[in-house]
Order: structure tokens, then sequence, then C-alpha cells
């Protein structure tokens, strides 16, 4: 059996999504998967010993016309390949199209109205309720199918290079390590960086034998210079260092990560590290770190959750700031003495 997967972005959603690839392979060991995705994530998910191959999707260059033989061309060559069953993971008009232009035997996708993509599919699978989590949802794709639903696998399997590559930034390998994670996509979702900042002054107090590494993209060079001065002897800068593999590997060795609703708090909770995540505009229950929706903190406004990119409130953030400092350090240091707990034989 052929199967092409699509969902192309962004990091936290193909993070939730690899469920469905991992549940697949083991249901039918035989076959042979394909993810289509942006070719920004290709890393993630390249060398995946469950994949046959990666279809990349350039989305920025593909959006010029003079490069749309490109795209007829990527077309071609998944109908070339004849896929048995197609599955539309991204719900959006243009995934949708692209996986109708494949010509599958099956198309399924996801039941959501905003680009009218289901018109594409064969089967539109519904969202329970909507509070189900993204996670949930891909899944009932399986559960259409016939395909059992359990969690016997390795979410993110460790990549050995990387994972030696991030073992000699560690300048205390047995120390514990806390990862913050400041950045986000919409400034909104940003708990404020003189928290972060008040945060890493709290916990030297509170925790002095630990280490702190704050992880993003370039994007977060600023975040992470401000917040890493803070205590410079005990901070490391990692932002715009790592690419994703190496950040998956380091968020593996870290014993607690402190995050925005951002994609590598997707990674964290895949791999099932304890997270301390702080959320705004944005509803946990259908996004939130999955397994781990009792370790987010929120504030109660009228305006929570406003599913808004931009901050409306007379107060602007004033969701993100009421969530204190010295909250979260008590979350981070209950979460370190648990984890130390784990480390110590019986």
């Amino acid at each position: 059996m052929k199967i092409l997967i699509l969902k192309p972005s962004s990091l936290g959603d193909v993070v939730q999504a690899l469920p469905v690839l991992r549940l697949l392979k083991r249901h039918w060991p035989d076959s042979e998967i394909f993810w289509w995705i942006d070719s920004n994530l290709a890393p993630l998910l390249e060398g995946d010993p469950d994949l046959a191959g990666v279809v990349r999707f350039e989305r920025r260059r593909w959006a010029s016309p003079r490069h749309w033989p490109e795209v007829a061309q990527s077309i071609l060559e998944l109908r070339r390949r004849k896929f048995d069953l197609v599955i539309d993971l991204q719900c959006l008009a243009r995934s949708g199209a692209f996986a109708w232009l494949a010509r599958g035997q099956q198309l399924i996708g996801l039941d959501e109205p905003r680009e009218g993509a289901r018109g594409f599919y064969d089967v539109a699978v519904r969202r329970a309720s909507y509070y189900t989590h993204a996670v949930d949802w891909y899944l009932e794709v399986l559960r259409i199918l016939g395909v059992p639903v359990h969690w016997d696998f390795e979410w993110l399997p460790r990549r050995e290079a990387e994972a030696l590559a991030v073992e000699r930034r560690r300048n205390a390998s047995r120390s514990q390590w806390v990862t913050l994670l400041p950045g986000a996509r919409w400034p909104n979702k940003r708990w404020p960086v003189e928290h972060f900042i008040a945060l890493v002054s709290q916990l030297g107090t509170a925790r002095p034998d630990v280490h702190i590494a704050v992880l993003g993209g370039e994007s977060d060079r600023e975040l992470g210079a401000a917040i890493t001065k803070t205590a410079p002897d005990r901070c490391l800068d990692l932002t715009g260092q790592l690419n994703l593999p190496e950040m998956v590997e380091w968020i593996r060795l870290t014993s607690v990560v402190v995050s925005n609703d951002t994609g590598p708090m997707h990674v964290a909770a895949a791999l099932r590290r304890p997270i301390v995540a702080m959320f705004g505009p944005t509803e946990p229950r259908r996004t939130g770190p999955y397994g781990q929706i009792e370790s987010t903190l929120q504030t109660r406004l009228p305006c929570v959750p406003c599913m808004r990119a931009e901050c409306t409130w007379a107060e602007p953030l004033e969701c993100l700031r009421r969530i204190s400092p010295q909250t979260v350090l008590e979350r981070v240091v209950r979460a370190l003495a648990v984890e130390q707990s784990r480390r110590v034989p019986a």
C-alpha cells in the first residue's frame, strides 16, 4: 500500500500529526508512506524510519507564477506514485487541492469549513467537539480506516548524530537543565520577556544548581540575549544555533521546559518532558501540550481565549502579564524535584 500524508506546517501541527504516521506503519508494516511538508520543516522528517520519502512543498517559491511549472511537475510526480490512500491533515484549500490532484484511490481529510477543503474529500472526518484536542482529531482518521489507536510507539525517535552534537554543548551534563522557549509566532502568545528574566533570577535563588538554556529561532536572538545576560554563568543562549533535529534532541535531555504556546512546546509534549506552559489567546484543550493540559497556566479574563493574533483588550497582554514569575517558578521547582527523584536509584 502507498500512502500520502499532507501536513506541511506548522512545526507544532506536524509534530501533533506524527502519531498518525506511526500507527499506520505499525498496522501496515509493508506500506510505503510519504509526507508532503513545507521545505523549511523537511529536516524534521528526512530520514524518519517510518517514511519512504518526503515530498517538499516550496510554499514561498511556488507563490510566484514563474515557478508554477515546478508545481505542475510536483503534482505529476505524486500521480506517478499511484497512491492507494491520501490523507489531508492540513484541511486548507491548497492542501485539499494538492491531495485531490494526487489522484489517490481514496482521499480522506478533516472536516474543517474554513476554506472549503472538505469538498475535495471522499471522506471528511468531523471534530468530535469544539474542545477535542488536535491530536485526537487526527487519530479519528485512523479509526475510520480501521487502524487500531494505541501508544506503543516512539513519537520522535532519537537521532544519534544530533544527540551527540547536543551533548557536546552541555557544559554540565550531570546537572538538571531548564529550557526556556520565549518566542511564539503571534506576539500576543509571548509571556513578557521581563517575566522570563525574573524567573531566571528567582530560579537562581531557589535552585542554584540548575542550568538554563534558551531555545528559539533567528528571530528570537534578542530575547535570548536579554534573558541569558541575567545569569551568564548558568544560562546558555542557543537561539538561532540549533537545527530542527538538534532542537528535538536538546529538549529530550531537558528536565523541565518553560514555554509559550509554540511549536517546540509540542516537541516537549511528544518527548514526554515536563512542561510549564503559559497560554493567552489560545485554547489549551484544543492545542495545548498533549497529555499535559494540566501543566498550562492561563488567566481567567472575559476575552480569554480570544483566538486572535492581535490583542484588543483594554490592557494589552494582561492575560499573560497576570501569570507571575513566582507562579511559574513554583511549578518549575516542583517538576524539577519530581524529575530528580526519578533519577535517584531506589
